[in-house]
């Protein structure tokens, strides 16, 4: 770090520029058959024109590579559980958990068995990554230089790696399953079920048991990685816009770093024309629109994984219990390299459910062999997996029909996916969803392996997946809700987020006389309405009413300000920070006493949670309001006014007597560090672009803050990566940003040059302007 640091400040800042890409002149290269050019405007957004979709994957695998060529690398090594070899020891448990699962052997077993259409669309875009790292000249960028390492050749397999790099932590039931259990083992079944309602209703959490095992077998699982699933996408009918033909706009949300996920891209041949939001190491737009059709993805949160509990077989070393009997594991050793240390050996073991993933609990919470194991059930592990086959049909998709008929390959992870062509929408949850074979049992805890009875049957047929055609209203909106149906019936998920963000969707999309425009479509995505403030303080202010321990001037300013707030959480204004830290510390008085250790896993902004505890319809619920601790039996007013007490009093230390000054702005930042750099001091500053922003967890602009920090501070840290504007009426007009740059190197201009225009609401679109470069690829001479 010294070292670059010293470079950077002399002579050598110079050289590292060099690590720069070349935008501009003529590159002869082997690998492509005809020229290609390259135009970035200028925020470095690529068009990518060529006579062949061959030599267009060819030319994104070198653009990406050209940017973010270390985001590149990172993604493969971390899927494929290689980061020790360049991170060292503290990368080892991230490493063996991915090699518990798989990924490499899988993606290897994946292509062999693509289509030959598609695999010679993965070579392409491979070689011309390959051709980048063959051509370039220069400086390394600047994390390999830190770092000390050089990237390998890609491989065409390594582009599969990105689908399972997102599919973890998007599909998160696993470590539901295990907090759940971990609750169980403290709440009492009353309690459980009040804090956290199963799915369907009928069920109760003391219908599926207790195993005495969980406690051994689970280890630290509810620490496993899971990321808070939460996008919106909408899709309004043509008659409701005023191009007469649909609108649909999507904005996925995920945790905020630079570079960002997305990469956006405008590809154009004969027979190819795609725009929108590329992955780094992947050659198709993930999401966006070709000539005919535009789609967008939220996450579902169905219930595509199970943890089962296995028993080793009495008397047979290396088996465990099945209902037909003692099956031998299959394993495979794996050698995890770790830099400046020996190598480590570990033993993959797996059971006819899936991996034994208590291997990594266990390993790191230091538990002895316990007598039972769990396995991971999970469906995207299952053979003959597609998803990638789909997207690449869905770049190809030449009307709604043939898109949707693409999605019958897409498995995992389950996804809410509105699209559109100029005559039709549509919505469809397309994934892989397990068929339990006992319907009572629906997999909101472990369940036994060796009895069969929990076993899967299948998945559910497409045809039995919640989905709609062109509805009598004109409206598809998603927004990690509750999507089924009324009177569905198939088993979806256990879990839902809350409606806020969707009704606030219909809300606004609501007035059937109203033609749409693009950019009210922006505007419904930067709305900062707070729904969960509209519903609650309504209901929390008069209990507030004759308490007197809130009559101090400060006390009366704030509540004087709530009063009067119009729920929108603006970043000049104070009341958003007086409410989200009020929110906190009554979510902390309500349940954090009977949590214990567990409230930090548990608590990710429940506030329909505490509305429904506080004042839902049953009276049982309102138990969270007593302190268990205390002598007394507190009531629910009571909580509310000391939390308010609490919060003016933490707020006046933190900013001081004036609740006018408590503006939201000065403590909910996006911080926007560097991928590798954010955790070096110095280069940490040198590399952040902190953002001040509006909106909440619960806003359609969302502005997830970390829980860790309030009720101090409310750090923004996930949030929409990407948004994006389609008018099937022109679609070359569609409307796109990113969260951050084009760029991966902090050197570059582009590297967080559109987060002013992501903060605020703007956006772009890519036409083929060389405003920042014409680059021009050529066949390289026999």
């Amino acid at each position: 770090m010294l070292l670059l640091l010293l470079l950077a400040g002399g002579g050598g800042f110079l050289w590292l520029r060099t690590s720069l890409p070349q935008t501009e002149g003529e590159l002869a290269l082997p690998g492509i058959q005809g020229p290609v050019e390259i135009l970035r405007d200028s925020h470095g957004v690529p068009t990518i024109r060529a006579g062949n979709e061959l030599d267009a994957y060819f030319a994104l695998g070198f653009v990406h590579a050209q940017d973010r060529l270390f985001q590149m690398d990172f993604t493969r090594r971390l899927a494929a559980g290689r980061l020790s070899e360049v991170l060292g020891a503290r990368a080892i448990d991230t490493d063996r958990l991915m090699r518990v699962l798989g990924y490499n052997q899988r993606v290897k077993s994946d292509y062999a068995a693509l289509p030959a259409d598609f695999r010679a669309s993965v070579d392409a875009y491979a070689a011309g990554v390959n051709a980048y790292l063959d051509s370039r000249k220069g400086a390394w960028p600047p994390e390999f230089l830190a770092l000390r390492y050089r990237p390998e050749p890609w491989q065409p397999s390594d582009s599969l790696l990105w689908g399972w790099a997102m599919t973890l932590p998007l599909s998160s039931n696993w470590t539901d399953e295990a907090l759940r259990a971990a609750l169980a083992r403290q709440l009492s079944p009353s309690a459980l079920e009040s804090l956290w309602p199963s799915q369907p209703p009928a069920l109760r959490s003391a219908d599926l048991g207790s195993p005495a095992s969980w406690q051994s077998a689970l280890g630290d699982l509810s620490l496993l990685p899971a990321m808070p699933g939460a996008s919106n996408n909408w899709v309004l009918a043509g008659r409701r816009s005023a191009s007469g033909k649909p609108l649909l706009a999507n904005d996925p949300h995920l945790d905020l770093s630079l570079p960002g996920y997305w990469y956006l891209v405008r590809i154009e041949t004969p027979t190819l024309h795609v725009a929108g939001a590329s992955a780094p190491g992947v050659p198709f737009v993930i999401l966006g629109h070709n000539a005919h059709v535009a789609w967008g993805f939220t996450t579902t949160m169905a219930d595509n994984q199970d943890l089962f509990l296995e028993k080793p077989a009495p008397g047979a070393p290396g088996s465990y219990l099945t209902p037909d009997g003692p099956k031998p594991f299959v394993t495979r050793d794996e050698v995890i390299k770790v830099r400046n240390q020996p190598d480590q050996v570990l033993t993959v073991r797996e059971t006819r459910h899936g991996p034994i993933i208590s291997d990594i609990g266990r390993a790191k919470a230091a538990i002895a062999e316990p007598d039972e194991m769990v396995a991971l059930g999970w469906a995207c592990l299952a053979p003959g997996a597609q998803t990638p086959e789909a997207f690449w049909l869905m770049n190809h998709a030449a009307d709604a029909a043939s898109f949707r008929a693409a999605l019958d390959r897409f498995d995992c992870p389950v996804q809410n996916i509105v699209y559109a062509d100029q005559d039709h929408i549509g919505f469809i949850a397309a994934g892989r969803v397990p068929v339990r074979k006992t319907l009572e049992h629906f997999s909101q805890l472990p369940v036994e392996g060796w009895t069969g009875d929990h076993d899967w049957t299948g998945f559910l047929p497409r045809s039995e997946l919640p989905q709609s055609v062109d509805p009598a209203d004109g409206l598809l909106a998603t927004a990690n809700n509750d999507v089924r149906p009324p009177g569905y019936q198939p088993y979806l998920a256990a879990r839902f987020d809350s409606s806020y963000r969707v009704d606030r969707i219909r809300e606004l999309l609501s007035d059937p006389k109203r033609l749409f425009t693009p950019a009210d479509m922006t505007a419904v995505q930067m709305d900062m309405l707070s729904p969960a403030a509209r519903a609650l303080l309504p209901k929390l202010l008069p209990m507030l009413e004759g308490s007197a321990a809130n009559r101090s001037i400060a006390t009366i300013a704030a509540r004087n300000l709530l009063s009067d707030w119009d729920y929108r959480m603006a970043p000049d204004r104070p009341e958003p920070t007086i409410f989200s830290a009020w929110m906190t510390i009554l979510s902390q008085k309500l349940f954090k006493d009977e949590l214990g250790d567990l409230y930090s896993s548990w608590a990710w902004w429940n506030m329909a949670t505490i509305d429904r505890v506080m004042f839902g319809p049953d009276p049982a619920d309102r138990q969270w309001c007593d302190d268990p601790v205390t002598p007394a039996v507190e009531g629910c007013e009571e909580i509310v006014r000391s939390s308010f007490a609490e919060t003016i009093a933490a707020l006046t230390k933190r900013f001081g007597d004036k609740p006018a000054d408590w503006r939201w702005g000065r403590t909910h930042i996006a911080p926007f560090g560097h991928l590798l750099f954010r955790y070096v001091p110095i280069l940490s500053d040198l590399t952040s672009r902190p953002m001040v922003t509006g909106g909440a967890d619960d806003t359609l602009d969302r502005g997830s803050p970390d829980m860790r920090k309030a009720p101090n501070d409310f750090p923004h840290v996930h949030g929409a990566g990407f948004r994006g504007v389609y008018d099937l009426g022109d679609l070359d007009a569609a409307r796109f940003v990113i969260a951050g740059g084009q760029s991966g190197n902090p050197l570059s201009p582009h590297y967080g040059d559109l987060l002013p225009l992501w903060r605020d609401g703007g956006t772009l679109s890519i036409v083929g302007d060389d405003t920042g470069g014409r680059l021009t690829l050529k066949p390289a001479g026999p």
